[in-house]
């Protein structure tokens, strides 16, 4: 086995050999390890679109797996990951995708005030406006940093940060170099001021390669001298500053960020064909900026909480080259509320990198112990004020202590499908959903909850009507079973999408079986969205922590 083609694998060996020396010499170390797997068996259905696709058609079976393992001995951290994907829809749910082994590796220490840290590592600066590297399995999204990271403790109260290296590319990288700095910190006013803030300042550079140079200026050779770019930046940078107010019951936090210009990819901007017609989707030099704020008030029983964020071509990737959810730097906070119920989850708006204006107001009032009301807005529009989405969301939570617990609420959206969803010509989407949820307990061990859900608009696929009836015995046992369906289609005849499932759980082991037929929606994850396309069949879920 040789290092040079997959070099994690030698970290692998040095990890198993210094298990071994612990184990001969018995020190004192810490191991510890999770698992997650996941199993999908296809069952093609061509009413609900479940079909055309390599695990329709001809592979019927797919599954992802990701087992983690950590060390801890002598001051050092060590850990690796091995993942797995055979017959996957994650990386396109339109195709299949076959791969496996080390999908990171780490190796941590600290020595005295400085942190050192080195191989696949997720770090963020402020709220991860110009970097964040993180993971989003959901959506096979994992831009960890390949490189090394030093963080000193200046005192107490500030700590500055310094790192380098590629984005983690599946079981690869990109060819753009990275390296930030950020410096963090903490004042107050003494022990008996009720105020303190924590600023901080970052700054990340991105240097482009050869090769992806040499790719850039062979696209733009095609282009027409209006919209030829003469010159292309090697080196582009964000920077932002950032700082969080706490006075009392309130809290402010605020972020202001720049990126110097730099070749990105406008899928709204005109290009002239050498034919004289337009095309829509060009590359530009551009600069961008970004402004987030966040102005939070918590009581005793009433909160509310205000965001703003404005957002202008604020699209930084590895590659110029990757679109959608790939090589991307740094994050948008989402402006939406994060709804969990199925109908009032199902169209959600992705962050929109190259012009977005939004504000989010939820307002909470608990009059009572067991009554709690809840009323949050989102309007999110372009910056030359185009809706792209708005949504009114109301909720009741009524309780009986150690008896049933009453949820019920109403949701009203405008979603602009064009745009989220990329399909020409179809009209903005009008949702009102009205909710219930009941939990009773029957028992100290006994549940039993109902869900009830309908979605009433003409748009899109049409009205739905969704139930779900689960039955739990703590602390081993849920078994569930719900129905999805269509009672007012536009694109379809009235279809029924039925789940049925069982989950176990003991110890630290979950155990999940799951019939499942699932209309194409879209899935999302902290704001990063995609489309995804229908279901049907089994799903296998096991997860353990060891």
């Amino acid at each position: 086995m040789t290092c040079y083609a997959r070099p994690g694998r030698c970290v692998f060996i040095l990890f198993a050999i210094l298990l071994g020396i612990q184990t001969a010499h018995s020190q004192e170390g810490t191991f510890s390890g999770s698992l997650v797997a996941n199993g999908n068996f296809y069952q093609k259905d061509e009413k609900i679109g479940a079909a055309n696709t390599p695990q329709y058609e001809k592979q019927l079976y797919g599954a992802d797996a990701w087992l983690n393992l950590s060390y801890s001995i002598s001051g050092y951290e060590l850990g690796v990951r091995f993942d797995l994907f055979n017959n996957s829809q994650l990386l396109n749910p339109n195709d299949s995708y076959t791969d496996q082994g080390l999908g990171r590796w780490y190796i941590k220490k600290r020595i005295q005030k400085l942190h050192i840290s080195a191989g696949y590592l997720y770090d963020q600066i402020g709220s991860g406006v110009i970097f964040r590297a993180y993971e989003e399995r959901p959506l096979l999204i994992d831009n960890a940093l390949f490189g090394v990271r030093l963080v000193y403790d200046i005192n107490e109260d500030w700590q500055v940060k310094a790192f380098t290296g590629k984005q983690k590319r599946l079981f690869e990288t990109y060819d753009s170099v990275l390296k930030g700095l950020s410096l963090d910190g903490y004042v107050t006013g003494g022990e008996d001021a009720n105020w303190n803030i924590v600023p901080g300042f970052g700054i990340v550079g991105k240097t482009l390669s050869e090769g992806q140079m040499d790719a850039l200026a062979n696209n733009l050779s095609s282009y027409t001298p209006e919209d030829f770019i003469n010159e292309v930046p090697y080196n582009s940078y964000a920077f932002t500053v950032y700082n969080t107010l706490n006075i009392g019951n309130f809290s402010w936090y605020v972020e202001g960020a720049y990126k110097t210009e730099e070749v990105i990819f406008d899928l709204f901007a005109e290009r002239t064909l050498w034919t004289g017609e337009t095309n829509i989707g060009k590359y530009v030099l551009s600069p961008g900026s970004l402004i987030y704020s966040s102005l939070s008030y918590a009581g005793s029983d009433f909160g509310i909480l205000f965001d703003y964020k404005r957002t202008d071509k604020f699209n930084f990737r590895a590659d110029p080259f990757v679109t959608l959810n790939r090589g991307m730097i740094n994050f948008l906070p989402p402006m939406n509320r994060l709804n969990t119920y199925r109908l009032t989850a199902r169209y959600n708006p992705a962050t929109q990198e190259l012009g977005e204006q939004a504000v989010q107001v939820d307002l909470r009032y608990s009059p009572k112990k067991n009554l709690s009301f809840l009323v949050n807005f989102s309007n999110i529009t372009d910056l030359n004020g185009k809706q792209l989405y708005r949504e009114y969301f109301t909720e009741v939570t009524l309780k009986k202590p150690r008896k049933w617990t009453l949820v019920g609420g109403i949701q009203r959206q405008e979603y602009n499908q064009e745009i989220f969803e990329g399909k020409s010509g179809v009209p903005i989407v009008y949702t009102f959903t009205p909710y219930v949820d009941y939990l009773y307990k029957i028992d100290r061990k006994k549940s039993f909850r109902v869900e009830m859900q309908y979605m009433d608009t003409d748009e899109d696929f049409g009205s739905w009507l969704f139930a779900l009836v689960e039955f739990g015995i703590a602390p081993h046992w849920i078994f569930e079973i719900s129905d999805m369906y269509n009672v007012d289609p536009t694109k379809t005849g009235k279809l029924h999408y039925p789940t049925a499932g069982v989950v176990y759980t003991t110890g630290s082991n979950r155990f999940a079986i799951r019939y499942v037929k699932q209309v194409e929606g879209v899935v999302c994850s902290g704001g990063i969205c995609r489309l995804e396309p229908a279901f049907s069949g089994v799903r296998l879920n096991v997860s353990s922590n060891f």
